[in-house]
């Protein structure tokens, strides 16, 4: 009688058991994705996309109003009526290029109303392109323009350079996107290799910029010794920067030099073929995440994960997605299964009209490249610059010089009829994030952002006469004006009457040494006074300034 496998291992001195015939046909391995398509890269695309959009929006519906509204620190409605008689009272062309938004078209007398429509219109979409993955151009367009209608009237708060990498960002996702058609994968409208090599040109160029700005700008950067500098002033630290200020020197120019490799070397590897362009998404992505914690620089960091991402494929993508029957993973193999049997025609896939589009987009990003390109390679290079109104190509960069010291203005209120008193109690105001109370820890926000402390730290190294938005936030406080109140975590004068003045006060800030002290007594900084910021003010020495400004009287609560 013939042994069993069992007793033939048994036999042999190896475990028993049973063991399979080799006679046996296997099953074959799981199919895997192939290389080369853009599938499951566009949907996760569009959803970061739409992640940052949403935060944008929610920050808008939560300030706007109090920066840029009826009421606001600098009215968006002042702003356009000068922009108007700018172009001698008409809206045309002109104007309309100085200032692209759709606010020109809307009735004026409620700024607030039209402030918070955009903002949840746009936060609306966003937030259904974030939740369902699906999307398409109508949809892409409108959150854009929405957009790019709020920055144009945001004047000094929306001035920043993640403002219109957002719209240069946004821009490339309408183009991912089907016309009219909302599914998850589009399967009608194959992602298009130019609009995945445009956001590919995108983050070679805000890597490549950063890099070159710093090693043009400041010479700590060439001294490896910027990073002994940055963790403390920086805009708005958060508690992880507390602790790596007090890393050793040489752990200070190790930081320099992997940010010299990051953003001078790394970029390259985006035109070395598929694994090299992997090899540059990882550590771009890698990188920002560094840089999401150790500070709360806005939502510029996640928005500069974005283009990274278009450095992979479907094949790279495939292991974040299931694979059960009913999953993108499979429903995206199916169809490169008929495209390599050639069951589905190109036709199928989109139209003439829809190839020739996006061979446009591409002679357009060309074209808009080219003073981008002089500026990167220029030895006066300036960033965060758009050479056009829409922002659709844009140089960036970012600390191309380190401030060595930090300093804060502190805002204060008393009570006393008399400033000069010197029996006079001055009471401090307390922002959302940026440093003042020297107990409070520093704070962890991004990707959300507060925008006046952002503008308080810039202030801090000016004059007032350069930040006259500061005499008018101290006139909003001196009349306990609610809508402003809201922009900051402390009013000492909450539950009781205004204050009759208000003054701002120059200190330098570091921070402090970690332990040594019980954990309710620790003091996150040290401050030392430098002098006043302005002088103290009162609501009727400010009447004659903000009348020449057109600035509404501050509406006392």
């Amino acid at each position: 009688m013939a042994a069993s496998a069992g007793e033939l291992r048994r036999r042999r001195g190896g475990p028993a058991g049973d063991a399979p015939d080799p006679r046996e046909p296997r099953a074959p391995p799981a199919p895997s994705l192939r290389p080369g398509t853009f599938w499951l890269t566009r949907l996760v695309l569009l959803r970061a996309t739409a992640f940052i959009y949403s935060v944008a929006f929610l920050v808008a519906y939560h300030q706007n109003k109090a920066l840029i509204g009826d009421r606001g620190l600098l009215p968006c409605k002042l702003y356009l009526e000068s922009v108007k008689r700018h172009f001698k009272g008409r809206i045309n062309m002109e104007t309309l290029s100085y200032a692209p938004t759709l606010i020109w078209f809307l009735d004026w007398s409620s700024m607030d109303s039209i402030l918070d429509a955009f903002a949840l219109i746009g936060l609306a979409i966003s937030a259904f392109v974030l939740v369902t993955g699906c999307a398409n151009m109508v949809l892409m367009t409108a959150v854009w323009i929405i957009y790019l209608s709020l920055i144009n009237v945001g004047q000094i708060w929306y001035s920043f350079g993640w403002e219109s990498q957002l719209l240069e960002t946004g821009f490339l996702a309408i183009f991912l996107c089907p016309l009219w058609t909302l599914s998850r994968v589009a399967k009608d409208t194959p992602p298009s290799f130019i609009v995945i090599w445009a956001y590919r040109w995108l983050i070679f160029r805000i890597m490549l910029g950063a890099g070159m700005i710093k090693i043009r700008g400041d010479r700590c950067w060439k001294d490896l010794t910027c990073m002994n500098y940055h963790y403390e002033t920086q805009p708005v630290p958060n508690p992880v920067a507390y602790f790596m200020h007090r890393t050793p020197w040489w752990f200070h120019a190790f930081e320099t030099l992997f940010n010299h490799f990051i953003e001078l070397v790394v970029p390259f590897f985006v035109f070395l073929g598929r694994r090299m362009c992997m090899a540059h998404g990882i550590l771009q992505i890698l990188f920002q995440v560094l840089l999401i914690i150790s500070g709360n620089l806005s939502f510029l960091n996640w928005l500069t994960i974005v283009p990274s991402i278009a450095c992979f494929d479907d094949a790279s993508l495939g292991i974040l997605f299931g694979s059960s029957k009913g999953s993108l993973k499979t429903h995206v193999l199916k169809i490169q299964t008929k495209e390599a049997a050639g069951k589905v025609g190109s036709l199928q896939y989109g139209s003439y009209i829809r190839k020739a589009v996006n061979v446009a987009l591409g002679a357009l990003i060309i074209f808009l490249s080219i003073p981008v390109v002089l500026n990167l390679i220029s030895s006066r290079q300036i960033m965060n610059t758009s050479y056009n109104p829409l922002r659709i190509v844009n140089t960036y960069g970012a600390f191309g010089s380190i401030t060595k010291e930090r300093t804060e203005v502190i805002i204060q209120g008393t009570s006393s009829s008399d400033p000069n008193d010197p029996a006079a109690v001055w009471e401090e105001y307390e922002f959302k994030c940026k440093p003042g109370n020297l107990q409070r820890r520093p704070c962890l926000i991004s990707p959300y952002h507060y925008r006046l402390d952002w503008l308080m730290w810039f202030a801090a190294f000016q004059t007032y006469e350069q930040n006259e938005w500061v005499i008018h936030l101290a006139g909003k406080l001196l009349a306990n004006e609610k809508e402003t109140l809201s922009l900051l975590a402390f009013n000492p004068f909450v539950d009781k009457a205004p204050p009759k003045w208000v003054r701002g006060e120059h200190f330098r800030y570091k921070f402090s040494r970690p332990g040594g002290q019980h954990a309710r007594q620790q003091k996150w900084w040290i401050r030392k006074r430098l002098g006043p910021y302005f002088p103290p003010v009162n609501l009727k020495g400010l009447k004659k300034f903000f009348k020449a400004r057109n600035w509404p009287d501050p509406k006392q609560n």
